[in-house]
């Protein structure tokens, strides 16, 4: 299984992901929300140029023209709540894409809240057998959502191809997602790799809670 750290080139990427760390940038829900829509963004152009291609004729008012068209089904399935601008990131680039939505959440399992367990309660998701499925979650802390949603959604069919896309990941996380996933035709992309996490499972340094800074803290 590759993975690939965005991080690891220059690119305008890193400017998205400085603001979105920043506690100053993170007082702008809007404007948050927005960065983590343009890492998405970012992301699918990169997973684009993995798919499959032929040649297709193209009808214009002057002639024809021929163009290498994408030939893969595409399914952009998405971890709730967080990862919905992420989400919309994406599908600014696959206009063409179904859509899948898992609710897969971390639960804290005792009075400290340092051991997390998860729960799948919600999935809306058409057929993927065959088709190319990319799931996004903005944080990849211990891998267990991001499992979770993977084999709900495979209630659904086989995929050809899959892709994990989060904007930061730790270590721990990655390997929970390659003991989940199959070895081939899988790839995770993120946009960085931190050290790891806190005794509440929280990514360090990463920028906090995606969902809370997207959509205000929850009860």
């Amino acid at each position: 299984m590759k993975v690939i750290n965005l991080s690891e080139q220059n690119s305008i990427l890193n400017q998205y992901m400085a603001e979105i760390r920043d506690e100053k940038y993170q007082q702008n829900r809007m404007v948050f929300r927005k960065n983590i829509q343009r890492i998405g963004e970012f992301m699918a152009m990169e997973i684009s140029k993995t798919l499959r291609y032929a040649p297709e004729e193209v009808t214009t008012p002057l002639g024809t023209a021929i163009v290498n068209i994408p030939q893969d089904k595409l399914v952009v399935a998405t971890i709730l709540r967080a990862g919905l601008p992420f989400h919309q990131g994406f599908l600014n680039i696959f206009d063409h894409a179904e859509n899948a939505f898992v609710s897969a959440f971390r639960v804290y399992t005792n009075r400290e809240h340092t051991e997390v367990g998860v729960h799948t309660q919600y999935m809306a998701s058409p057929s993927i057998e065959g088709k190319t499925l990319i799931i996004t979650d903005p944080m990849l802390a211990t891998g267990g959502s991001m499992a979770a949603g993977y084999e709900a959604l495979l209630k659904n069919g086989t995929p050809q191809a899959i892709h994990i896309a989060s904007v930061i990941a730790t270590p721990e996380g990655i390997d929970m997602v390659k003991k989940a996933l199959p070895e081939e035709n899988a790839t995770i992309w993120v946009a960085a790799i931190d050290p790891g996490m806190n005794e509440h499972k929280y990514i360090v340094p990463g920028f906090g809670d995606c969902g809370d800074l997207c959509y205000g803290e929850k009860l």
